[in-house]
């Protein structure tokens, strides 16, 4: 169990939160959200003490063992796979390795024998015997296969490394398990894998993710960081959203009450202050309304971001046909063979699966920003697209800050309209006056969606959009594209973006394409899709192409 008790942290001279009490117990999994800087991140860092805290106390039954995702990917680039995952367990790997280096002496004593018989009763404890298989079975089900296994974690790309990283925090059935977007960098099936592996999870979980499908399907309780306080709801993210709209038309009632009070105040005070029968009276409301005005309403931290798109014209019966698609990666290998597709007025087409860079490859060919040889690609003549491409980084390779850039592809040039503009994607003040080769991966994001929206598109293509975004701004861009009359051809590990804006999905597999009319979640439970899957999957090595 983890106690928090009267918990207070500053950061740069503002509290991020004060006074906090919560109790975390054994077989719950608690997920942490908040806004950008509320302190998700900080708050993990001091409960794992990585951190220190103003005031307060964090309290661990002693003998519990804590197990943390590392957000360092090269700090075990000197080590094998397989040892990088046991290192996750410390206690298991020192009698590992002292055990091994007894029996690498070339004169064993005794003693040597001793020692070595009492680390291997100690190893089989605590589950040494089983742990390779553990291992590999773990870096199976994250997506990891086998002929990685035993490669120096050097070897591994980015992807691999996040996945190396998960199954070392998983390891040895750790007593709390503090888990930092473990999602990100993760296909929808190695999610999947994770959903089902905390479900039956036996101890304490406390996780931050954006992925409101995820929290959904694992939390038991959800932790808000809001109002400079850690509020603790039962349920999970949905409840938690249920409750929060609730409390916040609660809010908006009390201010409005509030507001009118004070108004009635100044009114009585303006209107008897100088009459000597009222004067007390009069005094008495000025002191009510001079602490009413002290009592500031607290501010919340959350930040929604007002995500609109509109077209200039309504979209014709013809969208796009692409055909004898060709692509290659890097290495060589074929990304499309020879693929096609025709996409029709009303769609809004998912393409999923491992293939991450087949699908950009499609994109990128479809938005003109690559070409494929022999390939035709015919846009309606009512159709206008915008693309959000996977990688945004050349169009903020300059000096110009973020008013200026965003007048780039604005029709209207009046600086009040571009910062009224910017206002709405949450760029107010001196922020629009940032230059963007500074800004964050979420800014960029949001950026992008301003000139998306500028643009007047009936097609908009996204890649991965909710890439580096928050649960703020990813809830306001689904509602947004599902609010879109237009066509939306996108790609996501976001399930629950998925589901709620894609009407056909497409995956692109190594031995053919799966093509159907219908929602995410009825193409997963679809009997026809789970045959051909297996089918195009049988006997390949998945590749890792996030």
């Amino acid at each position: 169990m983890i106690t928090v008790s009267d918990l207070s942290l500053k950061f740069s001279e503002k509290p991020l939160f004060k006074d906090v009490n919560l109790k975390f117990t054994k077989g719950n999994c608690y997920g942490i959200i908040g806004a950008n800087g509320a302190g998700k991140s900080t708050f993990l860092k001091v409960l794992s003490g990585e951190e220190e805290h103003d005031s307060g106390e964090v309290s661990i039954t002693p003998g519990e063992r804590m197990a943390k995702l590392s957000q360092d990917h090269f700090a075990f680039d000197a080590y094998s796979v397989k040892e990088t995952v046991m290192m996750g367990f410390p206690r298991l790997y020192e009698i590992g390795k002292e055990k091994d280096a007894i029996y690498e002496k070339p004169d064993f004593s005794e003693e040597d024998g001793i020692r070595a018989s009492e680390l291997e009763a100690e190893f089989g404890e605590l589950g040494g015997y089983e742990a390779e298989n553990q291992i590999e079975q773990m870096l199976s089900g994250l997506g990891l296969e086998e002929e990685f296994h035993d490669k120096m974690m050097s070897d591994l790309d980015e992807s691999q490394k996040v996945r190396v990283l998960l199954a070392q925090a998983l390891f040895g059935n750790p007593d709390i398990l503090l888990l930092d977007e473990p999602t990100n960098g993760l296909d929808l099936e190695s999610i999947s894998w994770l959903e089902d592996f905390l479900i039956e999870f036996p101890n304490i979980v406390i996780v931050v993710s954006h992925d409101r499908h995820f929290l959904n399907a694992v939390c038991t309780y959800t932790c808000d960081i809001d109002y400079g306080k850690i509020t603790q709801y039962a349920g999970n993210y949905d409840f938690w959203y249920q409750m929060s709209q609730i409390m916040q038309k609660q809010a908006k009632d009390e201010k409005k009450k509030r507001e009118d009070k004070m108004a009635e105040l100044k009114t009585f005070i303006a209107r008897f202050a100088s009459n000597v029968s009222k004067a007390g009276q009069a005094s008495s409301r000025k002191k009510v309304l001079e602490k009413m005005e002290l009592e500031d309403m607290p501010v919340t931290s959350r930040k929604f971001p007002w995500v609109h798109f509109q077209s200039d014209r309504p979209i014709g019966n013809f969208v796009l046909t692409a055909e004898k698609l060709n692509a290659k990666d890097s290495d060589g290998s074929p990304l499309l063979d020879n693929f096609s597709i025709t996409i029709h007025p009303g769609e809004k087409v998912a393409f999923v699966g491992m293939e991450q860079n087949s699908k950009t490859a499609f994109f990128n060919i479809i938005a003109g920003e690559a070409k494929s040889e022999g390939a035709t690609v015919n846009w309606g003549q009512t159709t206008s697209f915008s693309y959000l491409a996977r990688d945004n980084s050349k169009y903020f390779q300059n000096e110009l800050n973020i008013t200026d850039w965003l007048k780039q592809f604005s029709k209207e040039q009046d600086d009040a309209y571009v910062r009224g503009f910017l206002g709405r994607m949450l760029f107010t003040g001196d922020e629009s006056l940032k230059k963007v080769k500074v800004l964050s991966g979420g800014e960029k994001v949001r950026c992008m969606l301003s000139k998306m929206m500028l643009s007047g598109a009936n097609v908009l293509i996204l890649d991965d959009p909710t890439n580096h975004l928050d649960l703020e701004s990813i809830e306001s861009l689904n509602e947004g594209l599902v609010r879109f009359p237009g066509v939306v051809i996108f790609n996501s590990h976001d399930h629950e973006f998925i589901s709620t804006i894609a009407n056909r999905i497409i995956e692109i597999t190594p031995r053919g394409v799966i093509d159907r009319m219908m929602n995410f979640d009825d193409y997963l439970k679809d009997e026809q899709v789970k045959a051909l899957r297996k089918e195009y999957y049988a006997g390949l090595k998945k590749k890792i192409r996030i």
